[in-house]
């Protein structure tokens, strides 16, 4: 075991994330235009719920399930502050 290959490996694939997050992001983006023009509300629960629902069952290591599900929580905590800034709250 080298750690020095297990970090290039990370870092690889947290270069990856980094470019999916900010897809996401400018989808987020989209996502508080739209909720501007109709006047939603940023935060739906139900939504929340079931995204979280959706990802701890795409997750196949039972071990990994909680950790990767706090990991969307704070994805979705930092989507609503994101969007309450471009709403300008």
């Amino acid at each position: 075991m080298d750690l020095n290959l297990i970090r290039n490996d990370i870092d690889t694939i947290d270069q990856e994330l980094v470019t999916l997050l900010e897809k996401r992001m400018d989808l987020v983006t989209q996502v508080a235009e739209f909720k501007r023009q109709t006047g939603k509300p940023i935060f739906d629960a139900e939504r929340e719920q079931d995204l979280l629902q959706k990802v701890t069952d795409l997750v196949v290591d039972d071990e990994f399930k909680q950790p990767i599900r706090a990991t969307y929580e704070d994805i979705l905590k930092q989507s609503r502050a994101f969007q309450k800034i471009k709403l300008g709250l």
